[in-house]
């Protein structure tokens, strides 16, 4: 039962990650549980209705996947420790950070925390790891291998690579360019618009 919770619960947070909608869905206490409750009496009368009038059984075993899957997901979350981490730091953005493994130390996974003075590459328990100055980002590349993906970031005189790995290696990997890319774009037009303004 908890081996089938675990699955059930890791697939709903992909979906939940590549879906803003199902993220505010989900966010909202009220919504969430009317949605649990209707996908719950969906899947009851899928498994009675099929069996009271005919004989489809299938149709019956679909509905009993949707109940259990009602009862297995988890309860609306209205602020997760990620966001208030996030607002903690005045981060703007975040993204995956996929596996960064510093010097001879084991390689963690981290959560890219993007913020218009800084980045910081912070571990499941939010020590920081990596510290970036954003307005100092010099280039952001992704770089496919054999069996996953890099993002190298070079920043003054320094540089860190982030691996992916995965059926969504590719996708959070460019996800997390474009999002660095986005925050040093937003601090070099801000820091020319004040040049500009002071001329």
């Amino acid at each position: 039962m908890q081996r089938t919770k675990n699955i059930v619960g890791t697939a709903f947070f992909l979906v939940v990650q590549n879906s803003p909608k199902v993220l505010a869905l989900y966010r909202n206490e009220k919504m969430w549980t009317l949605f649990r409750i209707a996908l719950g009496c969906f899947g009851a009368a899928l498994v009675l209705l099929p069996i009271a009038l005919w004989s489809g059984y299938f149709t019956a075993l679909f509905g009993l996947m949707l109940f259990v899957v009602s009862i297995l997901l988890p309860p609306a979350e209205l602020e997760s420790e990620t966001d208030r981490k996030a607002r903690e730091l005045g981060a703007q953005t975040v993204v995956s950070g996929g596996e960064y493994e510093a010097g001879k130390e084991p390689a963690r996974g981290v959560q890219l925390f993007v913020s218009p003075s800084h980045t910081w590459a912070m571990d499941k328990s939010f020590e920081p790891l990596v510290l970036m100055a954003t307005a100092e980002i010099k280039s952001v590349r992704v770089e496919p291998t054999k069996d996953y993906w890099v993002l190298h970031v070079w920043w003054g005189r320094h540089k860190a690579e982030f691996v992916y790995k995965g059926i969504f290696a590719e996708r959070f990997a460019r996800l997390a360019e474009e999002s660095l890319r986005a925050a040093h774009g937003a601090v070099t037009e801000q820091a020319e618009r004040t040049r500009a303004a002071r001329a």
